[in-house]
């Protein structure tokens, strides 16, 4: 039995809910994941009356294919399915979640790797090879992983289920190198690992994916020979945050409000789309969390009010700044009418049971 610290499972439930609501309020029912603009986003905020007034419901905050997309991870996890019947059933639930995507805007790589799913099929949880499956689809649906698996002992399942689960639709370094990176950074907000070590435990962390990727035998030459960008790039981000040797402190530029971060993030990105890659969505996820300390305004203003796909950096930034702080300090509205709650509420219980068994009154 590991030595690590219990946590509570209250932490597991702002987790959850608070990942549901960075994705809402990042999405704004499409407007915001397509607004090119942190100061619009900003200025619309405030004619909303500001964060504190925002009651995240239906039908202005719905939640997007990335809540949708996590749900369908959670309940895969808390099935009592382990090793290919897992997978599988991982598989056959990302199939049934594309049916619910009606004003979701899914990716098209997600929707042609679901398209080429075979669940239950000897080998069907496993899509081909795809160079152009860099996008954010499988960070987005992959931080309850780090729920399920938050020990430091359990690190190559939790390595194993993000490549795996991220591959079954972003079958490419880039793509499903962000699900490890959310599961991987939601596992050490469980742990209380300082945020300013996560990045350089990433990195220490993509020799064991490497090396997992080369067992399956499953196109081996195709991952190495696309395998260094992920890499590379983060230790450029860490150099810009002067992190690269896991002590900081992060370094952030002198003036760094909306206008400022939209240019900053597009330097983390591809094709100057802040968030919308497997790389780059979680490294700004990361971002908001240094710069954001215990404020979760603070947190969406620089995870989930940015110009690009701000819902899919959202979502990753409030599962785990919700697993550190909780949710005593979020305005009510922000979380307790979403969307599908009762499932988010349902699944982290599910996670805490199988994480740590059920909790101890």
């Amino acid at each position: 039995m590991s030595s690590q610290a219990r946590p509570t499972e209250e932490l597991y439930r702002a987790a959850m809910l608070l990942s549901g609501a960075g994705d809402a309020l990042g999405y704004r029912n499409q407007r915001w994941e397509y607004c090119e603009s942190g100061p619009q986003i900003h200025q619309e905020l405030e004619e909303l009356g500001g964060l504190g007034a925002i009651v995240a419901r239906l039908p202005g905050w719905r939640v997007s294919d990335d809540t949708v997309l996590h749900l369908a991870t959670a309940e895969a996890l808390i099935s009592g399915k382990e090793h290919d019947d897992l997978l599988h059933d991982l598989a056959a639930r990302y199939v049934e979640a594309m049916k619910d995507m009606d004003n979701r805007k899914p990716g098209p790589t997600s929707i042609l790797g679901t398209s080429q799913l075979k669940p239950g099929q000897t080998g069907g949880y496993r899509i081909p090879f795809n160079p152009r499956a860099l996008g954010c689809g499988a960070a987005m649906r992959s931080m309850c992983i780090g729920l399920r698996f938050p020990r430091t002992s359990q690190l190559p399942d939790l390595v194993r289920l993000s490549v795996e689960s991220g591959r079954m639709t972003h079958n490419h370094p880039t793509g499903y190198l962000g699900s490890l990176a959310a599961a991987l950074f939601t596992a050490y907000a469980v742990q209380r690992k300082p945020l300013v070590e996560w990045g350089v435990g990433l990195l220490d962390t993509l020799s064991l994916a490497l090396e997992y990727v080369k067992t399956t035998g499953i196109d081996v030459k195709e991952n190495i020979a696309a395998w260094e960008f992920f890499p590379e790039k983060w230790k450029w981000y860490l150099r810009e945050r002067n992190l690269e040797s896991g002590k900081g402190p992060p370094r952030f530029p002198a003036a760094y409000g909306p206008q400022e971060r939209d240019e900053v993030y597009k330097t983390f990105s591809l094709e100057s789309w802040a968030g919308r890659s497997g790389h780059d969505a979680p490294m700004i996820a990361y971002d908001a969390l240094l710069s954001a300390g215990e404020s979760w305004t603070q947190l969406c203003s620089h995870g989930m009010f940015h110009g690009g796909d701000s819902d899919s950096t959202g979502v990753i930034a409030g599962c785990c700044w919700g697993a550190l702080h909780g949710l005593s300090s979020v305005p009510p509205g922000n979380y307790e009418h979403l969307e599908y709650k009762e499932r988010l509420l349902a699944a982290a219980r599910g996670l805490y049971t199988a994480a740590w068994g059920a909790e101890i009154e």
